[in-house]
């Protein structure tokens, strides 16, 4: 059963990638992770509430599934596999007035001790937001910058060939970008860390055009396989979609089961 969980969450990236003909994104650096990730495959189903504000000025129900496992490649180096699929949708007077769906694949490999390489892909869908479609094809190089039992900072560079297709008369843009990302993370004890995530992209043939991805929050293990999250999200686009904000924020409260 946990095997057909996967493997249904995987073929819908799929199959959304060959409807659109064209792949996407490293895109909103929450992709960027550290991957955790075993030789024995773990999800979780993450259910909650998160308030918006910018584009949208809502309190949305919001879903989450993740997917990760490690298999060997050439030199017996271990590949880290991690899948997310999330949705934030909101009603207000029996209208809808956000709606957010997101699918983030990546693929991490360590080349010595230090050094990691690795592949995402990403796609995102939110008309609120003037996307119709956002796609996003990465790869580059990661570092440890330090790790102990305790602290952990990881940086990341690459580069990412991106398609964003809007909702209203505004022409499809497709561009490369410069992306770079920071992950703090600190275990304040067996049962509860923080984490910090730092993500940024600059258009390569215009470096006024960029974005800035800040995500902060607080996990605590409540039981052995139940988990909450308190996670807030700022977003600043340089150059939104024609009408719309730079700035949006999340903040989430999220309950997940890990199995």
């Amino acid at each position: 059963m946990k095997y057909i969980l996967g493997l249904l969450c995987l073929v819908s990236t799929l199959l959304v990638a060959d409807t659109i003909k064209i792949s996407d994104v490293t895109g909103t650096y929450s992709k960027y992770k550290e991957i955790k990730a075993e030789k024995e495959l773990k999800q979780s189903l993450n259910f909650g509430f998160a308030n918006t504000t910018g584009n949208t000025d809502t309190l949305n129900i919001n879903g989450k599934y993740t997917l990760a496992f490690s298999t060997l490649s050439f030199n017996d180096k271990t590949v880290k596999v991690a899948l997310d699929c999330s949705l934030f949708i909101s009603e207000n007077a029996d209208a809808r007035d956000n709606e957010e769906y997101k699918f983030n694949l990546g693929l991490e490999q360590f080349i010595t001790d230090e050094w990691l390489a690795y592949i995402s892909l990403n796609w995102l869908r939110n008309e609120f937001q003037n996307y119709d479609h956002k796609f996003a094809l990465g790869f580059g190089v990661g570092k440890d910058l330090f790790k102990s039992g305790t602290h952990s900072l990881i940086a990341k560079m690459g580069i990412a060939y991106n398609i964003e297709d809007y909702s209203n008369v505004q022409e499809s843009a497709k561009f490369t970008s410069l992306n770079e990302y920071l992950e703090y993370n600190n275990k304040f004890n067996e049962v509860s860390s923080l984490y910090l995530k730092l993500g940024a992209f600059q258009n390569v043939d215009d470096f006024d055009d960029y974005d800035v991805l800040f995500v902060g929050g607080f996990n605590f293990q409540v039981a052995e396989n139940i988990s909450l999250s308190i996670e807030e999200e700022v977003r600043y686009d340089k150059i939104p979609p024609i009408g719309f904000d730079t700035t949006d924020t999340k903040t989430i409260i999220r309950l997940g089961y890990h199995f």
